[in-house]
């Protein structure tokens, strides 16, 4: 019997556009489908588990990972390291497993690269005053960081044409 090659999905957003709580609800819709749990650098936000949501380590650690070659991609975004790691990336695809992954535009961009097959999904907010109101609505961010974030994703909108679907 031939063994079927998973498809890798890569989603991507600006911050506050919805890319978590769509993976989050597509993940319970299709239980087989794998998640790529993404490295980061990052402090938890409330509610996040460890593992879950994030493996979260040290900047030092991540170093560590890098320099080793662990990441199939990798960006610096909103200041903090986020990674996926090649191993767990391989295993599930080479056995058959669909995995969807929730990152940023710089490590979609090294993922199609690396795996020109990949499906590229692009998610938008209804308008940028919508997703500016989500990233308030957080109460996690400074003004200043809301400030960035909304410039960092005027940058991103910019990209959705990379993507095959919007």
């Amino acid at each position: 019997m031939i063994q079927r090659h998973g498809t890798l999905f890569v989603v991507s957003a600006p911050s506050g556009a919805g890319k978590t709580t769509l993976c989050r609800a597509m993940r319970l819709r299709l239980p087989e489908l794998a998640y790529s749990v993404s490295v980061t650098t990052r402090p938890a936000r409330a509610g996040e588990l460890d593992g879950v949501d994030f493996s979260f380590v040290t900047e030092a650690r991540f170093r560590e990972m890098l320099a080793r070659g662990e990441f199939a991609e990798w960006a610096t975004v909103h200041g903090n390291l986020y990674g996926t790691r090649a191993a767990a990336l391989e295993q599930a695809l080479a056995a058959g497993h669909d995995v969807l992954l929730d990152i940023d535009t710089q490590g979609a961009a090294q993922l199609h690269a690396r795996y020109p097959e990949a499906v590229l999904v692009f998610i938008v907010a209804p308008s940028l005053k919508e997703l500016e109101q989500r990233l308030r609505e957080r109460r996690s961010d400074a003004e200043a960081e809301i400030a960035r974030r909304l410039q960092r994703a005027r940058e991103e909108i910019a990209l959705w044409r990379r993507y095959d679907y919007l």
